[in-house]
């Protein structure tokens, strides 16, 4: 007997499905990392930016994910 576990969806999350670097692909693309590094003055975005970097410093900084991930939802609202 094979048994079918219902997986856990979050419909009412507007970040699902979405990756990390999706998000900082489309904040980049909308601001650049100088007007990014602006509003959210880490030195990922200030000093020598770049994408791979950035994401390496917001996975394992949890304040900082959460910042973007605001930021994100602020410029998706405007689309």
């Amino acid at each position: 007997m094979v048994v079918f576990r219902k997986m856990s969806t979050h419909p009412n999350n507007p970040l699902q499905g979405k990756t990390l670097e999706s998000i900082l692909t489309a904040l980049v693309e909308h601001y650049g990392f100088a007007e990014l590094g602006e509003r959210i003055p880490v030195n990922c975005f200030l000093k020598d930016p770049s994408i791979k970097s950035s994401l390496t410093f917001l996975r394992r900084t949890p304040w900082a994910r959460k910042k973007i991930e605001t930021l994100y939802l602020r410029i998706d609202k405007l689309s």
